[in-house]
């Protein structure tokens, strides 16, 4: 299903679903009730309530975080088999608990740490990062009177309705996302590393390190330990899934600027100005780990290219090695953003995130989101209230 352009303009009734039932008693939520354990009330439920549009901007980036927060947790139950993992200071959203070590996946853990060795740490603390990020928005909204009833709906169980990993390391638990059968735009790759174009003045062709990806659907976990026993395909899910890193955190990267753009309180702009960043930083940490994806990691400079066929989606994927023999624009080592044109082309150009153009960004999230398959086997309510999330904070004005 598909986010439609049209959610944009005003109409009657909606949110229907939410009148029939499903969110039976989150409507009527006290001022005071507990989020997760954290007390609602504060300091701050003196400064009044938000205006609508701060509210729906907060509410927008609280439902990503969310949806963050419920992949990441895949990732994270799959990749801890070996490596240093510090735990978590915050607790999952979902359940207001910290999850407990799964014993992971021995083989996902190893494919991973061919791009890295340090792959289960960074995975723990990315996950720990959109958990906090989940908890503080849900907190903050509620200290400041915001109706968090449709928020409600994702942290809790009515969506959390798909399948995820069986493989050995998951929980085997209800998901809010598909991580199985993805398509991944990685365009993101030669867009941050091209210095004379900028997707906000118009420019739409950028080069992909992994244009497989962006073609039929892909898995990013084992789905059972079949996948985890056959050495090449496990390796394959495990280089998807670090380009996979890269695609989601690249949108938070953007997502938080240009949404920033349109707060009215200091404060709520301070909370995005904040945040923000640490997704920028966790863009540059996977960009430098997926470029090391290539076929043996200890094999001679420039691997041959290296080629799989997944017989439950019936797709192929090709990496290459991107240390060698690469274009500018599809270097592996080049993780600074190079600089390219920005506001006109008339000005030098300039070192930037990029795009953050605000018009329809949040709609444009949520787009980006459902093409890439995350969302694949969820229910028509779930994408009425995810496409209602992003025309509200795209109406937000300043």
């Amino acid at each position: 299903m598909k986010i439609s352009e049209s959610a944009n303009k005003k109409h009657a009734g909606r949110r229907s679903f939410l009148k029939r039932g499903v969110v039976a008693g989150a409507a009527t939520l006290s001022s005071g009730f507990l989020i997760n354990g954290i007390s609602a009330l504060g300091e701050d439920r003196e400064k009044g309530s938000l205006s609508k549009g701060d509210a729906a901007i907060l509410s927008f980036l609280a439902a990503a975080e969310i949806l963050e927060s419920d992949l990441w947790e895949q990732y994270w139950e799959l990749s801890s088999a070996t490596g240093v993992n510090s735990g978590f200071a915050s607790p999952n959203p979902a359940t207001g608990t910290k999850p407990a070590l799964t014993g992971g996946n021995a083989a996902y853990t190893a494919a991973l740490q061919i791009l890295d060795g340090d792959m289960p740490q960074y995975i723990n603390d990315n996950t720990d990062d959109e958990f906090s990020h989940a908890n503080f928005l849900l907190a903050y909204l509620k200290s400041r009177g915001a109706n968090t009833a449709e928020l409600n709906l994702l942290v809790g169980p009515h969506f959390r309705t798909l399948a995820g990993s069986a493989a050995t390391g998951s929980t085997k638990k209800g998901r809010l996302t598909n991580l199985t059968q993805l398509t991944i735009d990685t365009s993101f790759w030669g867009r941050y590393r091209t210095d004379d174009k900028n997707p906000d003045l118009g420019d739409t062709s950028f080069d992909q390190p992994v244009p497989t990806l962006n073609v039929g659907k892909h898995t990013a976990i084992p789905r059972t330990d079949a996948d985890s026993n056959n050495a090449d395909l496990i390796n394959a899910i495990a280089f998807t899934a670090g380009f996979h890193f890269c695609f989601i955190e690249q949108g938070g990267t953007s997502l938080y600027p240009s949404l920033a753009q349109r707060v009215e309180d200091p404060e709520v702009l301070r909370i995005v100005l904040s945040i923000g960043p640490t997704e920028t930083m966790h863009l540059q940490t996977w960009q430098d780990k997926a470029g090391n994806a290539n076929t043996n990691p200890n094999g001679p400079p420039g691997n041959p290219p290296f080629t799989v066929h997944d017989p439950v989606n019936n797709s192929d994927v090709t990496f290459v090695d991107l240390h060698f023999n690469q274009p500018e624009t599809l270097q592996a080592n080049l993780i600074m953003p190079e600089p390219c044109p920005f506001l006109n082309r008339s000005f030098p150009i300039c070192s930037i995130i990029r795009p953050t153009e605000t018009k329809g960004v949040a709609m444009g999230a949520a787009t980006a989101l459902t093409n890439d398959g995350l969302f694949i086997g969820q229910t028509p309510e779930f994408f009425q209230l995810l496409t209602d999330l992003a025309a509200d904070a795209d109406r937000a004005r300043p």
